[in-house]
């Protein structure tokens, strides 16, 4: 039976009629490798021996670097608002206080809409720009954002720049189009459509720019050629950077799947030397090859579980989980997966299952050997790209899409991420499996020796993913409190933390407004003897929001990055809809920040500096 064929019949949960073609499957794992071995490759790339890594519970590294132990003041004020007029603090305290009224958050669009009519078009936009747009955007093109660009990497600050426009739906066109485009009537009277799982089908929870929904929204299309209108969207915006780079390419990473087209474009080099350019998935093709593609990796995975579980190994930590591979064998055999020459010949290879053993990573193997994604990811003068500081951030995105995202994008870390971490994936914090999903993924990388890159966050789309899961009538994937998700923050964290330590071969973005979080990293890396100046560990906030973290950090010489969205007033409008709506709670709780605005401003009124203006 093709692999094709047995993914299908996995898919409908029907394991007992699957056979398995022999003689086509192995392993990549690096841990069972004999030692007169001394290097496997794959696809061209070396697969080197990993060594055993101390994690957080054991001994710390004897050995530590003498460095600078760095402290940083965050209530000097004078230091952290040194970049910005006493106007940009006034406009800071406005908006801050009105996003404190639940009113103005929860009918936001309502309100805009009127002041847009009441108003008329300019005077909208002139007001928008003096209040929240001026807050949390940069501009409308590459002209109007090169100033603040400019002046925040003066006073030690990069940008993450993001086109941030996005298409506002009703209701009804939402529903509509999520359906049309993402099951058709004879899918959804076929036999297999009802054995799909829940948390895979398609919803009209899919869509997320309807009413009372405020995460990130989903794109729609209802075919390939509106997939490439988008495409063409984002390679225009990426092309008004080009002035902030000495030298600016774009590449393409094509993915051919089922003659369907899915390209990611991206600038090479960002807004300066060293920067990041950030991509959403699911703009960039149909959310439906994502939806199938992660229901398919899950299956897989399950099964596995399955396996673990007849061997009395569920209730262990998932790395700890070594299926006896005779005993394997013998289960497969049972379930009516093939007959014992066909499963002796899919466990044959010469690297998989020579300890005796067979572990998560060995067992996806199975599909990253035969399924070979990582080929067909391109870029063009991939030399040309990393000599200009090339990286790209990888959006998470819903957990019923997240694992397809997760998987293309490790697949582009094995292929890039050779000599340096270029490629960065995105783990949000608040679910229950990240800190499973964050040590899955370092061990696959020691195994095969590239570097990797994380960027850590807390999550966006909670009240979205819970409403979903009730509703439809799957396990809450979230972590149940806010305490919860900040002790899995800090302990993917300190993971990531303890291997930049060990290896030096990991990267790791803290991407967070929490203080207490910022905090902890830094005596983490005082402690382990980690310089700011070693590139290893960034810092990432949203512009217009706690520069009383994100500036003395840069001034202090670590790396720190604003998330710097730009656009046209109107085709952003949606973007800071829902960015008010996200971000309620923390801006109901910023009094600290306010009250750091009014001291700063105090000072400067007494001081005589009327008028401030910042010298950079």
């Amino acid at each position: 039976m093709s692999y094709t064929k047995f993914l299908a019949a996995l898919l409908k949960g029907n394991v007992k009629k699957v056979r398995i073609a022999p003689g086509k499957y192995r392993s990549t794992v690096a841990s069972t490798k004999p030692k007169e071995e001394k290097e496997q490759r794959i696809d061209g790339c070396p697969v080197i021996e990993a060594e055993p890594v101390e994690l957080i519970s054991q001994t710390k590294t004897l050995r530590k670097l003498e460095t600078r132990k760095v402290q940083i003041d965050f209530d000097n004020t004078e230091e952290a608002y040194k970049s910005k007029s006493n106007l940009e603090l006034l406009r800071s305290l406005l908006v801050f206080k009105l996003c404190t009224f639940d009113f103005l958050v929860e009918r936001n669009k309502e309100l805009i809409d009127l002041s847009r009519k009441l108003l008329g078009q300019r005077l909208f936009g002139t007001m928008m720009k003096m209040t929240f747009y001026g807050q949390f955007v940069a501009g409308e093109d590459s002209n109007s954002i090169k100033p603040l660009v400019h002046k925040n990497e003066a006073f030690g600050v990069g940008s993450v720049l993001d086109y941030s426009v996005e298409e506002d739906l009703t209701q009804e066109e939402a529903e509509k189009k999520e359906m049309d485009s993402c099951v058709s009537e004879a899918e959804k009277e076929s036999p297999d459509y009802g054995l799909r799982e829940k948390k895979y089908k398609a919803h009209r929870q899919f869509g997320d720019r309807r009413g009372g929904v405020i995460s990130a929204r989903t794109y729609f299309y209802a075919d390939e050629a509106k997939c490439d209108k988008q495409m063409e969207t984002f390679i225009t915006a990426s092309g008004h950077q080009v002035s902030f780079s000495t030298v600016m390419y774009v590449s393409t990473i094509t993915i051919k799947q089922q003659g369907l087209k899915h390209a990611i474009w991206f600038n090479l080099g960002g807004a300066s030397a060293d920067g990041f350019s950030a991509i959403k998935m699911t703009a960039l093709g149909r959310p439906h090859f994502l939806l199938q593609f992660s229901e398919v990796l899950v299956k897989w995975r399950r099964f596995f579980n399955v396996l673990a579980a007849q061997q009395g190994k569920s209730e262990m930590m998932v790395l700890d989980q070594k299926l006896e591979l005779e005993q394997l064998k013998e289960s497969l055999a049972e379930m009516g997966v093939g007959d014992k020459n066909q499963i002796e010949n899919w466990f044959t290879g010469e690297r998989l299952g020579l300890s005796g053993t067979i572990d998560l990573l060995d067992w996806n193997s199975l599909i990253n050997d035969t399924t070979k994604i990582s080929n067909l990811l391109m870029v063009p003068n991939l030399k040309h790209a990393v000599e200009n500081g090339v990286r790209l951030m990888v959006d998470a995105e819903q957990t019923y899409f997240q694992p397809a995202i997760s998987r293309l994008t490790l697949e582009m870390q094995r292929k890039f991420n050779r000599e340096k971490p270029i490629i960065f994936n995105t783990y949000q914090c608040y679910l229950k499996e990240a800190y499973e999903n964050v040590t899955m993924d370092v061990e696959l990388s020691r195994r095969e020796g590239w570097y990797f890159g994380a960027k850590l966050v807390r999550g966006a789309y909670m009240y979205q993913e819970r409403a979903r899961a009730q509703e439809i009538g799957y396990e809450d994937p979230i972590n149940p409190d806010y305490e919860a998700t900040n002790r899995m923050y800090h302990r993917c964290l300190e993971y990531l933390l303890e291997e930049i330590e060990h290896s030096r071969t990991a990267n790791v973005m803290v991407a967070t407004h929490n203080e207490d979080t910022v905090k902890f990293t830094l005596e983490k890396m005082n402690d382990m003897g980690l310089s700011p100046n070693e590139n290893k560990v960034y810092f990432g906030q949203l512009l217009g929001m706690c520069d009383q973290i994100s500036f003395p950090l840069g001034q202090a010489g670590f790396p720190v990055y604003k998330y710097v969205p730009y656009g046209p007033v109107d085709e952003v409008i949606p973007y800071l809809s829902r960015r008010a709506q996200e971000n309620r709670g923390f801006m109901k709780g910023s009094q600290r920040e306010r009250s750091l605005l009014w001291k700063e401003l105090k000072r400067r009124f007494l001081k005589g500096q009327i008028v401030y203006t910042p010298v950079y």
